[in-house]
């Protein structure tokens, strides 16, 4: 049986949406809070707001939806994303667009739930893991080409024009997914999630713990890294650096997806030491270009990969309960990205951009530490996906 390549490809710009809306911001913060009419930490919290509304969306969502058709439920979701973007990229009032991020970040909620479930169905059981491979190259497709894209656009035609794409881009999808995938019935009697029991599960609180405050790392300095750029000289390389970092990412997908069966502890903690020697070099570099693109090379040869680690490493500590564990990892993840945009705009506020990277490289230390002295979690990750 062969891929439904189609469906798989329009399941793949799903989560490419998906994504770039959710990181766009970060690519055109100085003149999103220009013409809002805020500050630049009050711009940054359009990261985080999306981030609220996915965290809160994930769980009681997907068990609301359980019983929905899929293709009603994504054509639903994506829906969301063409409202939310239009409504972003014609909006001239700051308390608006936080609710049109809000509203985005609940779509993406939603199709998070649904991407890989969905691109499982559409495969024989030997195909399951390179369809899912498919769907999830949106991820670094987004980070590597569209945020680097949309920040250009927006820098030539201004940032509006950016979420005009984006909007088109939804309502073009909406077509392919009516034509291309296929329909699928959504679960009998749904039931509440068990999240007390799927806690309990050995492995799976360590791994939780690692998305929470990776995450929280990683946000605080990707979403105010052009306002981080603009204070070391380098505010017109914004899309390069994001191009850099994407791009790093790509190299990270290919290798963890190549090692990940035998090696997922290794690349954790490998990923992890990466990521706090780009903070480190940010941190101490600032004042040298070719350093600066060095480390953002580092930062995404080591977080390209993260995603992939932790979603592959609670499916298989969860067993049984791996959907509820991917659910639950789904809303620390944007708890994170929201306490990153939080935590981010207090940093600049108090101490300035600079403080960025020694914020990420101090959350880094908990997490090597959790990673080096949780064997548990990772060896059973791989004896399972063995």
């Amino acid at each position: 049986m062969r891929l439904p390549l189609p469906a798989l490809l329009a399941l793949t710009t799903a989560a490419f949406i998906t994504v770039l809306t959710e990181a766009l911001p970060a690519g055109v913060l100085p003149a999103l809070s220009t013409d809002l009419g805020v500050g630049e930490a009050a711009a940054g919290q359009t990261v985080t707001v999306y981030a609220i509304g996915t965290a809160l969306a994930a769980i009681p969502l997907s068990a609301a939806t359980a019983g929905w058709r899929r293709k009603r439920l994504l054509l639903a979701g994506i829906a969301g994303f063409a409202v939310a973007n239009t409504v972003t990229a014609v909006s001239a009032d700051y308390a608006l667009t936080m609710v049109a991020r809000f509203v985005a970040g609940v779509a993406a909620g939603v199709v998070w739930a649904l991407l890989a479930g969905y691109a499982r169905r559409l495969a024989s059981e030997r195909l399951q893991g390179k369809a899912i491979a498919i769907v999830m190259a949106g991820i670094p497709l987004a980070l590597s080409l569209g945020v680097p894209a949309g920040t250009f656009l927006g820098g030539a035609l201004g940032w509006r024009v950016t979420f005009t794409v984006m909007s088109v881009l939804a309502v073009v999808l909406l077509g392919w997914i009516a034509v291309a995938v296929p329909d699928f019935p959504g679960q009998a009697g749904g039931g509440r999630i068990p999240l007390r029991r799927t806690l309990a599960v050995p492995g799976v609180a360590p791994i939780l713990v690692v998305t929470l405050v990776f995450v929280l790392a990683h946000t605080i300095l990707y979403t105010y890294i052009a306002t981080f750029l603009e204070r070391a000289g380098l505010g017109g390389s914004v899309d390069l650096v994001l191009l850099i970092f994407g791009v790093a990412s790509m190299v990270s997908i290919w290798v963890v997806g190549a090692l990940i069966d035998r090696r997922l502890r290794t690349l954790t903690i490998a990923g992890t030491v990466l990521v706090g020697l780009a903070a480190a070099m940010l941190g101490v570099f600032t004042g040298s270009p070719a350093l600066v693109y060095l480390a953002v090379a580092l930062w995404g040869l080591g977080w390209g990969g993260v995603p992939t680690l932790l979603q592959t490493a609670a499916g298989q500590a969860g067993g049984e309960a791996a959907d509820t564990a991917q659910a639950m990892l789904v809303t620390l993840w944007n708890a994170a990205m929201a306490g990153g945009g939080v935590v981010g705009g207090l940093l600049l506020g108090w101490f300035g951009a600079g403080a960025f990277p020694w914020a990420a490289l101090v959350l880094l230390v908990p997490v090597l530490a959790v990673v080096l002295g949780s064997r548990g979690f990772a060896d059973q990750a791989v004896a399972h996906a063995r």
